[in-house]
């Protein structure tokens, strides 16, 4: 039990461990990350330049590109962890990622709608993906709602659905736009860390800090939902508002990370089944998802780098690929 004033949190041992052993994975791929690049550099660079201390290019290529770029890739990995961990309690389905049902190419659509039609504007376009976002994630919740309950099965198989019409809009828009601007959606859809400075940070920080504390209360009532939705009424959940506050939570923390990097598959896939495996706990893990979550983005960012660092590679394309394989893993274990 810790104890914070009028906060208490239980923590079951096993958990704290583990989440103590990812804080120290996540400090040392961090670590790495700053020292690696076109420009190597030793740990007492990187201090140095962090304080603001060293050489003038030393200091602008790690408070300037690297820093934001590292917390960006924990952010959203972070929140891709917590988002997929809830939509997949809410369907009681491993399956039930934002990637497979739909919420990640609906936020995607909003987006290249957007620059498509209007070109490329940091802010307008991530409120374009909240936007997509949200309405699809309106449209799978309320088709699959039946005498008045969404039931798990039917959201995973009505988001796929619309997960193939707004994939199929997004084809759209992308192929009667003109060059520059396909060629911008193209890029953007491919999902990177690349470029991506202080304001993306920011944004990602205060999107996290504001929706992490509802999203804190709203898991512990949903863990009872793993009980069946009679069991979980029985102890006083109401089970439909509760199960609404959670999609609505998971597609607010997930069309935030789509707007700041550009969909980035297999991490709110992956990151909740990891932790439930680490932890042996029932119910949302809301700290490890979130660590795992970033774990992975992070070490897949720096896989992208590794792989040829004049080519670019967008991080998107290594964890598509990472996903493809988990998936596979997934289906056939299930089979």
């Amino acid at each position: 039990m810790i104890t914070a004033g009028w906060v208490s949190l239980r923590i079951a041992p096993r958990t704290f461990w583990v989440a103590l052993a990812l804080l120290l994975l996540l400090s040392t791929v961090s670590a790495i990350a700053l020292m690696h690049g076109t420009m190597s550099l030793s740990a007492s660079e990187v201090i140095a330049a962090v304080w603001g201390d060293g050489e003038r290019g030393v200091v602008r290529t790690v408070q300037g590109r690297r820093l934001p770029r590292l917390i960006t890739a924990i952010l959203v990995g972070g929140a891709l962890g917590i988002s997929g961990a809830m939509i997949q309690t809410v369907s009681r389905n491993p399956l039930g990622s934002p990637d497979i049902i739909g919420f990640t190419s609906g936020a995607a659509t909003g987006a290249v709608i957007w620059i498509s039609v209007f070109g490329v504007s940091v802010l307008p376009t991530a409120l374009a993906a909240v936007a997509g976002g949200v309405l699809t994630a309106s449209v799978v919740y309320l088709v699959a709602r039946r005498d008045g309950v969404s039931g798990g099965i039917r959201l995973v198989l009505v988001g796929i659905g619309v997960g193939a019409i707004t994939t199929a809009v997004t084809t759209v828009f992308v192929v009667r736009a003109d060059h520059d601007r396909a060629a911008n959606a193209q890029q953007w859809l491919a999902g990177t860390l690349i470029a991506r400075g202080w304001t993306h940070a920011t944004s990602m920080l205060v999107a996290v800090a504001i929706l992490i504390v509802p999203v804190w209360i709203v898991s512990r009532r949903l863990s009872f939902l793993e009980m069946g939705d009679d069991l979980a009424a029985g102890v006083g959940v109401a089970v439909e508002r509760t199960r609404f506050l959670a999609v609505a939570l998971a597609v607010l923390l997930l069309s935030v990370s789509v707007a700041t990097t550009g969909p980035i598959a297999f991490v709110s896939l992956a990151a909740p089944q990891i932790a439930r495996r680490l932890t042996r706990s029932a119910g949302v893990q809301v700290g490890t998802a979130f660590l795992v979550g970033a774990c992975l983005l992070l070490l897949a960012d720096l896989l992208s780098q590794a792989v040829d660092i004049g080519l670019r590679t967008p991080v998107g394309t290594v964890t598509a690929l990472l996903g493809g394989l988990y998936l596979i893993w997934l289906l056939a274990r299930r089979a």
